[in-house]
């Protein structure tokens, strides 16, 4: 039988040292750095609020404390908005937070790969499925990647895994999935292979940083033994789940931008802020001039 729970919980695995980012990330965390004037954990966060999450569940690690702060209200700031009849953006800031209690936050203490990551947020999602968004990734589709993903887990139950295509000439630098029956939205996953050499993959569907796992994968990764990197690897916990619950792929269609790497994070930058009407006017220009000095 396959299992259907209703999926209220998600995990946001923020224990990074964002080195690729270094000198900020130094002092700020990759995931508080900003996308226009949000913070990256903030688009997550979004996406995973409109597919309907009820409870975020941060995996934080030392100098990660601003992101608890992030998401809390900050009273002398509220007060001195409130004393300058800052209205608009009192109503921004209260719309960004949390409801009191659905939000929580517990330690990675070293950095042993996204696989313990998950495991250590084993106790609060306690037994039953729940959503795993990477945090550098920003998603921007008309329907949002992970509530597509619901949709889809409402049809199929088990086990869902975000993918989108790349050029097949690539397909060694992901983690590639194998196409089975077609669904509505999607298809049955036959097999995961993690960074297939070159005339291998068995497709060009590539892991895009979106799941829905059910809560087997807990005990799975609390055993298994260290993979690449001589870390705990999700991929590698996936494969073993696969051999006990059904997966199925999401064929997301919209733009991902990784916010991991810098020409990810700038492409983020001056692609949400020419869709937003308050700035395009401000800045088209100045990039057309910038893009025909380069010719």
């Amino acid at each position: 039988m396959v299992r259907r729970n209703k999926l209220r919980k998600a995990v946001f695995p923020v224990a990074g040292l964002g080195t690729r980012f270094l000198p900020a990330t130094k002092a700020v965390p990759k995931e508080m750095l900003t996308v226009v004037d949000k913070p990256v954990i903030q688009y997550v966060v979004d996406e995973a609020a409109e597919a309907g999450i009820e409870h975020f569940v941060f995996v934080t690690g030392r100098g990660k404390g601003v992101i608890e702060d992030y998401f809390d209200i900050q009273y002398e700031l509220e007060q001195t908005l409130k004393a300058r009849n800052k209205h608009a953006e009192l109503t921004l800031l209260s719309g960004l937070l949390p409801k009191a209690g659905s939000a929580s936050f517990t330690r990675q203490q070293e950095p042993l790969g996204l696989g313990h990551a998950v495991w250590c947020a084993r106790d609060i999602v306690g037994n039953e499925p729940f959503a795993l968004l990477l945090p550098d990734m920003i998603m921007r589709a008309e329907t949002g990647c992970l509530k597509g993903m619901v949709e889809l887990y409402h049809k199929t139950g088990g086990n869902i895994v975000a993918v989108e295509e790349c050029d097949p000439a690539h397909t060694h630098k992901y983690g590639i999935v194998g196409v089975g029956e077609a669904l509505e939205g999607g298809f049955r996953i036959t097999e995961m292979v993690e960074k297939p050499a070159k005339g291998t993959a068995p497709s060009n569907f590539f892991i895009n940083g979106r799941y829905i796992l059910q809560p087997e994968i807990f005990s799975i990764l609390g055993t298994q033994e260290r993979g690449a990197g001589n870390e705990i690897q999700l991929t590698d916990g996936m494969l073993k789940l696969a051999k006990e619950q059904a997966f199925a792929g999401y064929h997301f269609k919209g733009e991902t931008f990784d916010c991991g790497c810098k020409d990810g994070f700038i492409l983020a930058n001056v692609s949400f802020a020419i869709e937003r009407a308050d700035i395009r006017p401000m800045i088209e220009e100045p990039l057309k001039a910038l893009l025909a000095a380069l010719k």
